[in-house]
């Protein structure tokens, strides 16, 4: 075996086979020839963050005013990427991914970002489950109960997640860097695959996610043409769902369908890292400060907005657009169970009516719920002809507009539980996690930590006049530490890695400059 890239431990047997002489090859192209300009495009997301801090906004592009304007539609959609009306997403351990495969759902997005703790065991065993589902037959065997899981007759169709482009691999580098974890988690995909999807008469499909600008989305779609160049396969054989979830992405859309119109399906809303990315690239304007995380809900105006523009801008040029996600996770309690299911049910309602094609759920036990209103509820495999003509045009204004409601005590005492609780468990592998009836993943946990740095960043107050400090919020954390101690007991507190979460929350909340993402610094404590 030659390697052409360091690796950080020795492969075993399974990772060997992903990284075998031609795996190696082909990866090694791809870094080579893209990376350099992954970083160039890395650095343009600070200069225009840093315009951002100095008292700009985001806006649409007078300089590509043309493309918005213009009369041209994507590559015709493959007949198994048309309907997409209700979606599954999840972790890539093995029994997710049956479980997904399973669930009454018509796709299974199988997730290496944000619902993934980038273990390196995690990201190996993964592209092997993937691999052993794309194959069919596949089964797990559950070590502790014993319990026998495999995929059924009819299984959703899937969808791959990769990672975002600011992410490495540490485990692996070539000429003493690490390499991008977004063209590991593709490249591998793709050699697994390929094969057995075009013999499936399929093809190899993808979600992107965190785009900031069409230039991102113009280097996958060059990454997508050199791969099917190398591999001598029709155009558009590679196909890929861009989430719109940070808010500069939102003012590029048509550029983003426009650079990637041989091999994009659909943009999708991704909520929660939209929120979170609202607090980001807004987070030096005191002014646009977003209340507590619970009251930040699809029918805010600004969030509402954004919605209907994807609709809007994908349907013109014949894309899908998808919805977002429903975090909710089914009780056993029949009455809150009620409640819940009738959350669910509104929210789905006002994506369907807005337009959407499809939208995704965290549970299966959402999916039939979910499928009276996205399945029963329209007619056809989607709603590609509900082209908002004739609605008020959504400006920077309305796009940006500033959310109201209270900052209290208790949601930032949630906040703080929430993000201790996640950080902890992705600390320890595990990067979807069930708190309080909701399935958090680093997205929702990225908008709690986010929020209380706002808070404290721009002096605000809680509604009942408490300023938020670094000091308040160091009381909070220590006392909700003492609250998460007594709810998981004192052995998984000791068990799991708690200490060292509460560590890097103070860490990251109390710093003076916002960390971009707290999986950059809680990846270097992973293993």
């Amino acid at each position: 075996m030659n390697n052409l890239f360091n690796f950080s431990q020795p492969l075993d047997d399974d990772a060997k086979a992903l990284f075998n002489d031609e795996n190696q090859s082909f990866l090694a192209e791809l870094v080579d020839t893209f990376q350099p300009r992954l970083e160039s495009l890395l650095k343009k997301r600070q200069q225009r963050q840093a315009q951002f801090d100095q008292g700009q906004l985001p806006d649409f592009d007078s300089a590509t005013q043309n493309i918005r304007e213009g009369n041209w539609r994507i590559a015709e959609l493959p007949a198994d990427l048309k309907k997409r009306r209700l979606e599954i997403t999840g972790p890539v351990d093995r029994k997710m991914v049956i479980n997904a495969l399973n669930a009454n759902v018509d796709c299974y997005m199988a997730d290496f970002e944000d619902s993934q703790s980038p273990t390196w065991e995690g990201m190996v065993n993964g592209q092997i489950n993937l691999r052993d589902a794309n194959i069919g037959g596949m089964t797990y065997t559950d070590p502790d109960s014993g319990k026998h899981y495999e995929v059924g007759p009819d299984p959703a169709l899937l969808i791959a997640r990769v990672r975002g482009l600011h992410l490495p691999e540490k485990h692996v580098q070539r000429n003493g860097q690490a390499i991008p974890g977004a063209l590991m988690d593709f490249a591998l995909y793709f050699l697994l695959n390929y094969q057995q999807r075009l013999q499936q008469g399929s093809g190899v499909y993808y979600y992107l996610p965190k785009l900031e600008h069409s230039d991102e989305a113009k280097w996958w779609a060059d990454v997508f043409h050199f791969t099917e160049k190398k591999f001598s396969l029709k155009t558009s054989t590679i196909r890929a769902t861009i989430l719109i979830e940070t808010l500069p992405a939102v003012f590029q859309m048509h550029e983003i369908l426009h650079a990637m119109k041989d091999h994009i399906a659909a943009l999708n809303c991704g909520r929660w890292d939209y929120i979170f990315s609202y607090i980001k690239t807004l987070k030096e304007h005191p002014e646009r400060v977003l209340p507590d995380r619970q009251v930040v809900s699809m029918d805010k105006p600004f969030l509402n907005a954004y919605s209907r523009l994807l609709v809007k801008t994908c349907h013109q040029r014949g894309a899908l657009a998808m919805g977002g996600m429903a975090a909710f996770i089914p009780s056993k309690d029949p009455a809150e169970n009620e409640k819940i299911l009738a959350k669910v049910h509104a929210d789905k309602t006002m994506e369907r009516d807005n337009g959407h094609d499809g939208t995704w759920i965290a549970h299966p036990g959402l999916a039939d719920t979910v499928r009276e209103i996205f399945v029963d509820g329209i007619e056809g495999d989607n709603q590609l002809h509900v082209l908002r003509e004739n609605n008020t045009p959504i400006d920077q204004a309305l796009l940006l507009q500033p959310c109201e409601g209270e900052r209290t005590e208790a949601g930032m005492r949630t906040n703080i539980r929430v993000s201790l609780q996640y950080i902890s468990s992705w600390l320890n592998g595990k990067g979807c996690v069930p708190i309080y009836g909701l399935m958090e993943d680093a997205a929702t946990a990225e908008i709690s930590r986010t929020s209380i740095w706002q808070w404290i960043r721009h002096g605000k107050t809680l509604s009942d006049n408490t300023p938020v400090t670094k000091e308040l919020f160091r009381q909070y954390l220590q006392e909700e530490a003492e609250v998460v101690k007594n709810e998981v007991g004192k052995q998984r507190w000791n068990d799991e890695p708690f200490e060292q979460a509460l560590k890097l929350l103070e860490e990251i909340t109390t710093a003076d400059e916002l960390v971009d993402f707290l999986t950059l610094p809680g990846y270097q404590q992973l293993k």
